[in-house]
């Protein structure tokens, strides 16, 4: 199938307190966390799927770990959160609806094959784990028809967590846009997915992989927890 694909690595990681951009950590499997992502994308779409990575920190050493892949630079990278990344991604990634991902999320390969259905009938989503709803990560709550209607750090009684890897279709695709626009530069990119769900309309749903792994490694604990499933 014909896709989108984009990954967030422009950050300096430096919660897990090391050089190289946090997307090139090495698994226990030999991979890094991005060639994972690489792995699990071809996988699922194709061996041909065009990856457009936004980069900012050390943006060579990615670049030359993956020749192949597209780049969009994030020059205030150290100024700007994931909205700005993502912003610069979608504006340079056409019309079509994009799946992205952040940089840093080690994840089951059965992951993008439960997204296809959801892509092919151009249904925006939000990858979520209902198991666990921990204060420091992006929560969700449910609209009564289903939706999400409430998605950031600091929602009371989210239901859930955001995994980190999502996907706009291609209506909603300009709405998002707008949206990142306008989002403080400090924001996640998940701010901006809100207000385009409250202000916009965006009919965006959970897919839900509690059943499978998918850890976004912020520090060595999490490094640990990756480990255990690769």
């Amino acid at each position: 199938m014909n896709i989108q694909t984009v990954i967030l690595a422009a950050g300096m990681g430096s919660r897990l307190g090391r050089s190289l951009p946090k997307s090139l950590t090495v698994l226990n499997d030999g991979r890094s966390i991005m060639q994972q992502q690489h792995d699990n994308i071809h996988a699922a779409f194709g061996p041909k799927t065009r990856i457009t990575t936004v980069v900012g920190y050390r943006a060579e050493t990615i670049a030359d770990a993956f020749p192949k892949a597209d780049y969009v630079h994030n020059e205030r990278y150290d100024q700007t959160n994931t909205s700005k990344s993502l912003l610069r991604a979608l504006n340079a990634t056409g019309k079509d609806g994009v799946l992205w991902m952040n940089g840093d999320v080690v994840f089951d390969p059965r992951v993008l094959g439960r997204a296809i259905e959801l892509i092919e009938r151009e249904q925006s989503f939000v990858t979520v784990n209902t198991s666990k709803v921990s204060d420091e990560e992006v929560k969700y709550t449910l609209s009564a028809e289903g939706f999400i209607d409430q998605l950031s750090k600091t929602v009371v009684g989210g239901i859930g967590e955001a995994v980190g890897i999502n996907y706009i279709s291609r209506a909603d695709k300009k709405a998002f846009i707008r949206q990142l626009g306008r989002v403080d530069d400090q924001d996640y990119f998940e701010r901006g997915l809100e207000l385009a769900i409250i202000e916009d309309g965006v009919r965006t749903v959970p897919m839900d992989i509690s059943d499978l792994y998918a850890v976004e490694v912020d520090f060595a604990e999490d490094l640990e927890r990756a480990n255990l499933y690769v």
